[in-house]
């Protein structure tokens, strides 16, 4: 198999899909590794790292994605690669359909098979997308930190508080990988944290992080009324496949304290809080009833070496198995096919699964 490594071109997206050593893994296995010019260099890994392990180190897009079969990458792929891809290609990354009609469209009409890696499950798990959405919940909760300084127009509050000044409101949605980071993160912090999940489990893992934690179940009143205390608002809500569930309205937003901040993790799946929107690193935050939002859609790529290590560690052995002849045999990789020969296979994209 020819296996493909893009560089990736989204907004301030700095990961490379599988880092020098992951790569030299495949070529070990007997497969042909390809990497476009400068694919790792934000990482901080250079072509020639690349070539030392028998990658072979293309100038550009254009001939990768001309030689190579399997295309692993990290982020969906944008506008500007879609004239790249050919029937034959079978793409390899993060997709997130249910948020990107246009792209669901474009892939149906290259004909091409597309696996993402946040549908590929086995044993009940999710193993490529945990790592990412570990460094998501603690950027969220760094982030959100920052944001709610007063120079960036938060309410001027510390997180954690200090002698004679109360702590910050933490309010969580999803006890998850990003939201349990996220969890973990805060309660350090020193902030009063309270988690939503429906899963009692979780509810008490998140309990048992600290006497500043609290688990509780996703009762809209409830929601509502933490929302409404929050200093710090985190979405964490994941649904495989499909859009997130609306969990916060803008109503409730619109009553929450001026100068809070919702960091929404859930946005590259449509967001769990009603009024968040995608942005980009360039430009991360805007303003709506004056509670700053942050619904950056690539939010481990702010930390490009970190998150690069952390995602081929567990994408090598998927795709040694996706260059194998029989992949489709594979559960784990059969559940990760999102698009192939025209058509969605995965029947929750869009709307039409089961929902929450």
């Amino acid at each position: 198999m020819k296996i493909g490594i893009p560089r990736e071109v989204k907004i301030l997206e700095g990961r490379v899909a599988l880092v020098p050593e992951a790569a030299g893994e495949l070529v070990h296995h007997g497969h042909e590794v390809l990497v476009e010019s400068g694919a790792g260099l934000q990482s901080g890994y250079p072509d020639e790292a690349y070539a030392r392990v028998g990658v072979r180190v293309v100038p550009d897009a254009a001939t990768l994605y001309g030689e190579a079969r399997l295309i692993v990458k990290v982020k969906e792929p944008q506008p500007g690669e879609w004239p790249l891809l050919r029937p034959d290609h079978i793409v390899f990354s993060y997709l997130h359909l249910a948020a990107e009609p246009e792209l669901t469209e474009a892939l149906k009409n290259i004909g091409l098979t597309a696996v993402a890696f946040e549908t590929v499950t086995e044993n009940g798990e999710l193993p490529l997308l945990a790592p990412m959405s570990d460094i998501a919940g603690r950027i969220a909760v760094q982030v959100g930190a920052t944001l709610l300084h007063e120079p960036n127009g938060g309410r001027g509050l510390l997180l954690g508080g200090v002698p004679a000044a109360p702590r910050g409101q933490v309010v969580i949605l999803g006890a998850g990988h990003a939201g349990g980071n996220a969890a973990s993160l805060a309660a350090g912090m020193g902030a009063n944290v309270t988690v939503f999940d429906r899963n009692r489990h979780k509810q008490a893992a998140m309990r048992a992080l600290g006497p500043n934690v609290t688990g509780l179940h996703t009762y809209r009143s409830a929601i509502h009324d933490a929302v409404l205390k929050a200093d710090l608002l985190i979405g964490a809500v994941l649904i495989p496949g499909a859009r997130a569930p609306h969990l916060v309205s803008a109503e409730t937003v619109a009553q929450m304290k001026k100068g809070a901040v919702i960091i929404d993790i859930s946005v590259d799946q449509g967001g769990c809080i009603e009024t968040t929107r995608p942005t980009t690193w360039k430009e991360p935050t805007f303003v709506h009833e004056g509670v700053i939002h942050f619904g950056v859609t690539n939010m481990p790529g702010a930390v490009p070496r970190t998150a690069s290590q952390a995602l081929s560690a567990v994408l090598v052995p998927y795709v040694l198995r996706l260059a194998g002849p029989d992949w489709r045999e594979d559960p784990a990789l059969a559940a990760g096919i999102n698009v192939e020969k025209g058509e969605v296979v995965l029947s929750t994209i869009h709307g039409r699964g089961t929902g929450n």
